[in-house]
């Protein structure tokens, strides 16, 4: 009986004592199933004391048990088992007249001794399971003089992962996945979209410096052009075994698909092979079979590790990118031969348009100045 709440900083898994609190429990539940959480924050978080959540108006006075939702009491009544609040619990927060509860809850983040207060008035229905170093980030939060964080930590999800419970007869599941209302849009800071914004920028300056070093390494040759991809038929075969043969590979993978070559990479000095291989198949679907079914297998008493390559050597160096076209063919400088019956050679690598050259014009006095200086 576990739930999975999806937050802004990471996935928490509680673990519900159902068998203790059922009633409270059962409340939790079904306002999960229900996504009332959806989109909610935590409110109120007290560095070693406790991060409260499940206020829907984001004031911490607001809430209603799955009763309320469906149209009967907003409360139910509180359940108190002899259960201590210690770090990672989680607890449904009893209304300020007692005795009742809604839909409110909080995560303890102190140590027994210093939540002992907790105990007896605010009831404790299960524990985090999975996600503590996000519960770690909770109590780390900085918060502003209302003990409300800088930056909003959302709710965005709640998943039932196991519900013993039969469901209320009007009790409807919405669809998924929900979109915030705006009334729940008004209530977010800015500062909610913080970290999806830097992790934005940081992706844009990685592209950005992976663009640079590409057109850097055009320009020495290294790179035929910028834009150039690793081919998708041709697998990286490593931690081969010393003795594997490029035939032997060749033809363990023939099993997939035509291989057009097989090469096993050897010391150019002694000529012994550096345990890691180049597979190239005809086929793209031949190419993912044994991407997928050769991984870890079994090589001459070794477990090989497979990959799709990321070299370019093979990609063929006389094409070139062209903006609107795509790729099309290096054009070269064509030099003609004092023999017209020769062939007409290709040196260069672009296009020299002889008729569009004028040759330079040179005024009188600048012709005289020339002649006189030789």
């Amino acid at each position: 009986m576990s739930v999975l709440l999806e937050t802004s900083i990471g996935d928490i898994v509680v673990d519900l004592f159902t068998d203790r609190v059922p009633l409270t429990s059962k409340n939790f539940l079904k306002l999960c199933k229900v996504k009332y959480y959806n989109f909610t924050f935590f409110h109120t978080i007290e560095r070693d004391f406790i991060a409260q959540a499940g206020d829907p108006t984001g004031t911490g006075h607001g809430g209603e048990s799955i009763y309320g939702v469906l149209g009967g009491s907003s409360y139910i009544p509180q359940e108190k088992p002899l259960l201590k609040h210690r770090y990672g619990t989680v607890s449904m927060a009893g209304s300020s007249s007692g005795g009742q509860v809604g839909s409110q809850f909080f995560i303890s983040l102190g140590a027994s001794d210093s939540l002992e207060y907790l105990d007896g008035k605010h009831t404790v229905i299960g524990e985090v399971a999975e996600g503590m170093d996000v519960v770690d980030q909770l109590n780390q939060s900085i918060c502003d003089k209302h003990k409300r964080p800088l930056r909003d930590i959302l709710i965005r999800h709640t998943i039932v992962l196991d519900d013993p419970f039969e469901d209320p007869p009007s009790l409807v599941c919405p669809p998924s996945p929900l979109l915030p209302t705006k009334e729940q849009t008004q209530l977010m800071r800015i500062e909610s979209q913080y970290e999806t914004i830097l992790e934005d920028r940081e992706d844009e300056r990685r592209k950005r410096e992976a663009r640079a070093q590409a057109l850097t390494l055009e320009m020495i040759g290294d790179l035929p052009f910028a834009d150039i991809k690793p081919p998708e038929n041709i697998l990286f075969v490593c931690k081969l075994n010393p003795i594997t043969q490029s035939s032997d590979l060749r033809l363990i993978f023939s099993r997939f698909g035509t291989v057009d070559s097989c090469q096993v990479v050897c010391d150019r000095e002694t000529g012994n092979s550096l345990g890691y291989a180049f597979v190239e198949f005809r086929e793209k679907a031949a190419c993912e079979e044994a991407y997928f079914k050769m991984e870890n297998v079994l090589i001459d008493d070794r477990r090989i590790h497979v990959d799709f390559s990321q070299s370019v050597s093979r990609v063929n160096d006389r094409w070139v990118r062209l903006r609107k076209d795509g790729l099309q063919m290096k054009s070269r400088y064509r030099v003609r031969q004092p023999d017209r019956s020769q062939v007409d050679q290709f040196e260069m690598i672009f296009d020299k348009h002889h008729k569009s050259r004028r040759r330079r014009s040179r005024s009188p006095d600048t012709r005289n100045r020339y002649r006189r200086r030789q």
